[in-house]
């Protein structure tokens, strides 16, 4: 099978699939043979559901077939998990590293610097592949700089933006004429998310026999991953925010961003579900974290899919993972406390005397007269 690099780079395009429908790859056969698909296709779930996105940590081990065939592997793997939340974490990650591939190439061709050793595509490309070269057009720059300002259909906005985005999402909050919405080069990148995100979405989760070959090849990669997804701590609701009983770990990452430092995507990741486990909405969250070196965009878009109406699903894991991951040091001997951080903080939480959360320091008092 003769692999694209193209392909393996956005496995979720059209061409793609057709490329790995038409080559007629076994995958039972692909999986039986412990084939360098397999174990990329658990990583690539794995570093989904721990960090938000699905680079390879170690690319330089996989060629362009494995990479390639580790996307459908993945899907597989995460049917199985038989979790409607994984399966939204998984599709984002997917989307999330696609929109960063993209800008990448969008700004490697701007600035001249495509080569024959890096496969990239240009914004024409991906807005035909989502069916969007007629519904976006770029507001031209001079001396052919990358656009800042790009004018979007009314209909593809409104489709692939969502209210929950905040305020100036709204169409009521957009310049809008000739039925364009005119929004900026990341704002795009977001709804050019959005369309990766569908388009992982569909099909999923596969329906699998569980005593099939498939499930039964991969049993010990699906417990590896239901591991994980059980390292979620089980606490009661949180409803106060007291930044002084934080755990360690967590306290250190904030303090980081605050310094101006850029967190790490397992870092940020930790941080925002934690944040999340503790009761803190998507506004809440980047009023939190505004004075830091957290993009409120990248925030928002994090926190909106690490929680449900039940309250978060994706807490930090454990600290022994966290640890695994060199962000946990057992500072103070906290481990002692509790394994994990939401733990942690609510065994804090209830030793505490009177304290005042986040929340009431945050709200200013109402003015006399």
């Amino acid at each position: 099978m003769d692999t694209d690099p193209l392909h393996a780079r956005y496995p979720f395009f059209e061409a793609a699939r057709e490329a790995v429908a038409a080559a007629e790859v076994a995958l039972p056969e692909l999986v039986a043979a412990g084939a360098p698909a397999v174990e990329r296709g658990r990583e690539r779930v794995e570093r989904a559901l721990m960090e938000g996105t699905v680079e390879s940590e170690t690319p330089e081990e996989y060629d362009t077939r494995a990479e390639l065939l580790s996307y459908p592997v993945a899907r597989i793997l995460v049917s199985l998990l038989d979790s409607s939340a994984a399966v939204e974490k998984y599709a984002t990650a997917e989307a999330a590293t696609a929109a960063e591939r993209f800008a990448a190439d969008a700004e490697r061709g701007d600035d001249g610097l495509r080569s024959t050793t890096t496969v990239t595509v240009d914004r024409d490309q991906v807005l035909a592949e989502f069916d969007l070269a007629d519904r976006v057009r770029a507001e031209p720059m001079a001396g052919n700089r990358e656009p800042e300002w790009f004018r979007v259909g009314v209909g593809a906005y409104l489709s692939l933006s969502s209210p929950d985005w905040g305020e100036s999402w709204r169409l009521v909050n957009r310049e809008l004429a000739g039925g364009e919405v005119r929004v900026e080069r990341e704002e795009l990148y977001r709804l050019l998310r959005a369309a990766v995100r569908e388009r992982v979405l569909e099909g999923l989760p596969f329906e699998l026999e569980a005593e099939g070959q498939l499930a039964t090849e991969l049993e010990s990669q699906v417990a590896d991953l239901k591991r994980l997804l059980s390292e979620r701590p089980h606490v009661g609701p949180i409803d106060v925010v007291v930044p002084e009983l934080f755990p360690p770990c967590m306290t250190n990452l904030i303090d980081k961003a605050e310094r101006g430092v850029e967190l790490s995507p397992p870092e940020s990741f930790a941080l925002m579900a934690f944040l999340t486990g503790i009761g803190l909405d998507a506004d809440e969250v980047v009023a939190f974290c505004a004075d830091t070196s957290l993009d409120a965009e990248e925030v928002r878009y994090q926190t909106e899919y690490l929680r449900d109406d039940r309250g978060t699903q994706y807490p930090p894991p454990t600290c022994e993972t966290l640890s695994a991951y060199g962000i946990c040091h057992n500072e103070e001997e906290h481990w002692r406390v509790a394994a994990d951080p939401l733990a942690y903080y609510e065994t804090k939480l209830e030793a505490a005397d009177d304290v005042t959360g986040w929340r009431e320091r945050a709200t200013p008092e109402p003015s006399e007269g």
